[in-house]
């Protein structure tokens, strides 16, 4: 089965908040359908993008200097990875896109918001995914969740509580502006439950 344009799924929430343990069972389920899959991350997906995440999780920096990286490593995504394979009728699952850089830079850093939409205008204003799953769940559980994996954390771990209830908040407030498209799921549930719920979102909204 191939399609004209492969679609664009997505999943975002805070750290912490359990979203990466759904993403290879969506790909996979996608692929049961006799799809074409590429499972990708951001910051990241491509050399490029690999180096400037390792320079975004770790180094200190300006908050527009940040900005700025984060769309700089997506316009590249953008342009080796997203686009071709969605041209060529393949499916992109991606972990994190421009919604987690108007929560995180946004929300949690202050970024002014005409900035961010001008820089997501330029870089992408073309393109906004058919669905994404937002992770809801309270940054303390969260935290919890972090803590007892017992690694190393990056920066954006590293920061106060408040840092990631305001990063929370701007998630839930870009999903009150598209509803359509971003899916908010409790993330605060059993797995099975929570792996239901979107792959039955999934099928209903997209397959």
């Amino acid at each position: 089965m191939n399609q004209s344009r492969g679609k664009f799924i997505t999943f975002e929430g805070i750290d912490g908040a359990g979203k990466s343990s759904h993403i290879a069972a969506v790909a996979d389920l996608i692929r049961s359908r006799g799809l074409n899959v590429v499972s990708t991350r951001e910051p990241g997906g491509t050399p490029l993008g690999e180096k400037l995440r390792e320079l975004l999780l770790h180094q200190s920096m300006h908050l527009e200097t940040e900005a700025m990286l984060m769309f700089a490593a997506r316009r590249e995504h953008l342009a080796q990875v997203i686009e071709p394979a969605l041209a060529r009728g393949e499916w992109i699952v991606c972990d994190r896109f421009s919604d987690a850089t108007y929560a995180y830079q946004g929300g949690g850093r202050g970024l002014d918001k005409q900035k961010f939409a001008a820089l997501e205008q330029w870089v992408h204003g073309h393109l906004q995914p058919d669905l994404t799953f937002l992770f809801d769940l309270p940054p303390a559980i969260a935290g919890e969740r972090i803590a007892a994996q017992g690694r190393e954390l990056d920066r954006f771990e590293q920061e106060r509580a408040d840092f990631h209830v305001r990063v929370r908040l701007a998630y839930l407030e870009r999903a009150a502006e598209s509803p359509k498209r971003i899916r908010v799921i409790n993330a605060d549930q059993p797995l099975e439950d929570i792996r239901k719920q979107v792959e039955e979102t999934l099928v209903t909204n997209c397959l």
